[in-house]
């Protein structure tokens, strides 16, 4: 019986757990009020260059992603009401934990939700509701010229984003950023993961463009501006940027 009971316990528990899980995957996409978009910096490589790259951070420099996310919002008519609010919450210490390099399902079933534990652990954060999480791990340049893929979960509203502690690269960072948030709200990746090339139709911007290529803008869930059938180029900014079809109705813009 003493097991039965235990068992019954146990689930009430995790059947909580994906309830939260659920609530807060909807709410965040709701729209009816400003998300706010937790930003965290961690020195990634221990390196000086890093840790003085991210003193001289401000605020001001993550504010770009406001700005996008209002102006794509504005061409789905969601101007008024689909914004979010960077908070730059500090430098932390430690690194979170990476994710699995091989991929297994299992793997990455236990990463993720020792990824969410640690999030707990080491982000405060100010209110109520839900509210984002980015991990910003910086790198230096000259000591890490490619990065490892980011990551961003929906289950937890958590980023663990990797960019490089360069003020000629920060436009690119945002670039990553934004596409790691998106991830966070269920937007999915637009590019194929071999060839780093944007899927026809999702990953191009303007899929109906007349020639078709070369494309002006990235979709930003594909990363990268096609120019031909196999060359894309790294967008330079969040101006060379843009929030395709199907990521709008992924994110709940229509």
């Amino acid at each position: 019986m003493f097991k039965i009971f235990r068992i019954f316990i146990l689930l009430l528990i995790l059947a909580a757990v994906a309830l939260g899980t659920w609530r807060a995957k909807t709410r965040s996409v709701e729209w009816k009020y400003t998300l706010p978009v937790n930003v965290y910096l961690i020195n990634g490589d221990g390196s000086d260059v890093a840790a003085e790259y991210m003193r001289g951070l401000k605020l001001s420099d993550f504010k770009p992603l406001e700005a996008f996310m209002q102006e794509e919002a504005a061409r789905y008519g969601h101007a008024s009401r689909a914004s979010i609010e960077v908070r730059l919450g500090g430098i932390l210490a430690t690194q979170p934990p990476a994710p699995p390099q091989d991929g297994s399902v299992l793997k990455v079933i236990f990463w993720s939700l020792k990824m969410r534990w640690w999030a707990f652990r080491h982000a405060e954060i100010k209110g109520a509701g839900q509210q984002v999480k980015l991990f910003l791990l910086y790198f230096d340049p000259a000591l890490s010229s490619r990065l490892a893929h980011s990551t961003g979960l929906q289950k937890g509203l958590i980023g663990r984003v990797n960019v490089f502690a360069s003020r000629d690269m920060a436009s690119q960072n945002n670039v990553v950023i934004a596409h790691e948030f998106l991830h966070t709200l269920g937007a999915t990746d637009k590019y194929d993961l071999a060839t780093n090339q944007p899927i026809f139709p999702d990953g191009y911007a303007i899929p109906g463009q007349l020639p078709l290529l070369p494309q002006r803008f990235a979709e930003i869930m594909a990363g990268r501006m096609p120019l031909s059938e196999n060359k894309a180029a790294i967008p330079e900014g969040l101006h060379e940027a843009v929030i395709g079809e199907k990521t709008a109705a992924e994110i709940n813009w229509h």
